[in-house]
């Protein structure tokens, strides 16, 4: 038993060191709240523009929310499925458009479905910066899933000349 435990703390450590590049701390990039807040507004007026009253989400690389817009007459569901869709766009860095379409039934990427926070259902759109991805949008409300893609590529649309395309 002795020397199985030893044999596994060594297969870790020698994992470890050869992903450790020297450096202590990691950095990324983040969206400034600024923007998501523009990203999200714009959204959700490209959407009334349109005839729809949605909620629009923005979340950080890690999932978590930055923004929530809603519009006056979006209905309550828009909060938790626009935020669902985000925060899944980051989690599997895939549209999520992209994403309903590889976790259809029997396929092998089905199981993601029974996933409780994830949504798979168009709306949610990574944020690239650079060829970094710095977080998502998620757009819940419009009569159909591509169109909360539309909106939801709207409103980084409306903020690309700050991002680093």
């Amino acid at each position: 038993m002795r020397k199985l435990a030893l044999a596994a703390t060594l297969a870790l450590a020698s994992t470890t060191a050869s992903a450790d590049d020297g450096e202590a701390v990691v950095t990324y990039q983040a969206l400034k709240p600024v923007y998501a807040i523009q990203l999200a507004t714009a959204a959700m007026e490209y959407c009334r523009e349109q005839g729809y009253q949605v909620g629009v989400a923005v979340v950080n690389r890690s999932g978590a929310l930055q923004v929530f817009v809603r519009d006056r007459f979006a209905g309550e569901h828009t909060i938790e499925t626009a935020t669902r869709k985000a925060w899944t766009a980051v989690s599997f860095r895939t549209n999520t458009s992209d994403l309903d379409i590889s976790t259809q039934p029997g396929t092998d990427a089905f199981g993601i479905r029974f996933i409780s926070k994830a949504l798979p259902l168009g709306g949610g759109i990574m944020i690239d910066n650079g060829g970094t991805m710095i977080g998502a949008v998620g757009v819940s409300g419009a009569p159909g899933p591509h169109l909360d893609d539309e909106c939801a590529i709207a409103g980084i649309e409306a903020i690309e000349d700050v991002l680093g395309f």
